[in-house]
């Protein structure tokens, strides 16, 4: 029996199996993160019986802890319960066609559910029940594989891969975020089968991809998606960064090892999902804007501007949030180069205008930059990393000084349209980046007085009187 199993619910769930002569088991996720002492709040209760119907009785003896929802469809039922989440499903067994994701589900017993689970480590059970309570069941031998660190498939790879080839995925996921390695025939299959991966929808892989990002070590995952063919798949912009090339014995670093290289830099410093995608995605217009220049070597030149072009194009073909998120994302993407060039010449009017560009973003956007910096030379890390401290510093006096966090200018196209008697027109425009461009340069201060007496100075300067002052 497994230690500090004494669980108040299991408890009451053991009662409910022998009231209605239905066995019950702790299954999956739960019982193997329980073993490995990772927090998890999701429980999986396997019935052999109706999982509804149990749900149902359970809910009646703890009606006002509980909260329950029955989907007669999937014959499955969700019971929340004092911050935990218990799904109740009947043992059954599952076969597919060949080229269809919708099984053929039939009633099984426990060893028919088991053996249908994707890998050996979520194919453990624990009893529920009064004569063996609290006692694991490991059938595919995965307490060892476990106690091993390794991911394999309760039965043929080939048979659990063709049921569902999601778990292609899933098995890199696992090994991204529990540290472990992949069988070598699971390994094996899964680059046989990759192609299978085309018939899962592309909501269910994004979901897999967010695992993998958010995984301790990002690029565990990525590189077996590339070592399995399925990274060309799923994801071949960040394939296409793959590859040295070299003329005149003069080489640039392979984009693809150092963007991976870059995530795992930013995973111990943030779990913001949307700010590691920026990382994967920092360099990803560097295909297009490879040159060779005999005096300067390889350059990459707008290859920022390029790439924050790409990242809607990428969120909408991979079922991304297309809102605030992917903004977020272009906008880092755009901008990840501005911190390294102020460690160059840090300078009152080029850090007015990343604090302007930045906005929320620059702390995030800081934290991109220092992961950037991937040289193999320690001695250089350091000293950029101690300019990206100085500019940090510097950044805190403007800002503390001029006050433009999220700033925007005192003179808006609508006031100059009024004062000088415009409408919509390039001229408006001309004045509101004239008077934009003397505030962030230092030449007036960031107030409305001072942006409004250079408004009418320049409006005059081009012709046009002012209504009234």
């Amino acid at each position: 029996m497994l230690q500090n199993f004494d669980i108040p619910i299991f408890q009451t769930i053991q009662k409910v199996s022998e009231k209605l002569g239905m066995p019950a088991y702790v299954v999956g996720g739960y019982v193997r993160d329980m073993i490995l002492g990772r927090p998890t709040k999701d429980i999986d209760i396997l019935v052999v019986g109706n999982g509804p119907d149990f749900a149902k009785a359970l809910a009646d003896l703890i009606p006002a802890k509980s909260s329950l929802t029955i989907f007669k469809n999937f014959g499955t039922a969700n019971l929340k319960w004092e911050g935990h989440e218990l799904e109740f499903v009947g043992a059954r067994k599952e076969s597919y066609h060949q080229h269809s994701r919708k099984p053929l589900v039939e009633i099984g017993t426990l060893e028919d559910d088991l053996g249908r689970r994707d890998f050996s480590i979520n194919a453990l059970a624990i009893s529920l029940n009064a004569a063996d309570y609290g006692q694991i069941i490991d059938l595919f031998n995965g307490m060892q594989d476990l106690k091993n660190g390794l991911i394999r498939t309760p039965l043929a790879p080939g048979i659990t891969f063709s049921d569902d080839p999601l778990r292609m995925m899933r098995a890199i996921r696992f090994a991204a975020q529990l540290g472990f390695k992949v069988n070598a025939d699971t390994l094996q299959s899964i680059s046989e089968q990759a192609q299978r991966i085309a018939i899962i929808s592309q909501e269910r892989i994004a979901d897999e991809l967010h695992k993998i990002v958010s995984a301790p070590l990002p690029s565990i995952g990525f590189k077996l998606l590339h070592d399995t063919g399925l990274l060309a798949i799923i994801f071949p912009e960040l394939l296409a960064l793959e590859g040295v090339r070299t003329v005149d014995n003069r080489s640039h670093k392979d984009n693809f090892y150092h963007t991976l290289q870059v995530l795992d830099n930013i995973a111990p410093y943030t779990s913001d999902l949307w700010l590691r995608w920026a990382a994967i995605l920092h360099d990803i217009g560097k295909p297009a804007t490879q040159r060779y220049d005999q005096n300067s070597g390889w350059t990459f030149h707008g290859h920022e501007v390029v790439g924050a072009r790409m990242v809607a194009k990428i969120f909408r073909r991979m079922k991304f949030p297309m809102n605030e998120k992917m903004k977020f994302v272009e906008k880092l993407v755009l901008l990840h180069l501005r911190p390294i060039a102020l460690t160059n010449e840090v300078t009152d009017a080029a850090i007015r205008r990343l604090i302007v560009d930045a906005g929320d973003d620059l702390e995030a956007l800081f934290t991109l930059c220092r992961a950037d910096i991937t040289s193999k030379n320690q001695i250089k890390v350091q000293k950029y990393l101690e300019r990206f401290d100085e500019v940090q510093v510097k950044i805190k006096e403007v800002e503390e000084k001029d006050a433009l966090r999220n700033w925007k200018p005192p003179i808006t196209g609508e006031i100059i349209m009024e004062v000088f008697g415009l409408s919509p027109s390039r001229t408006v425009g001309e004045i509101k980046d004239q008077v934009r461009e003397a505030i962030l340069n230092g030449d007036i201060p960031n107030n409305y007085d001072a942006a409004y007496e250079l408004m009418l100075k320049i409006g005059e300067g081009l012709g046009y009187l002012p209504k009234y002052k």
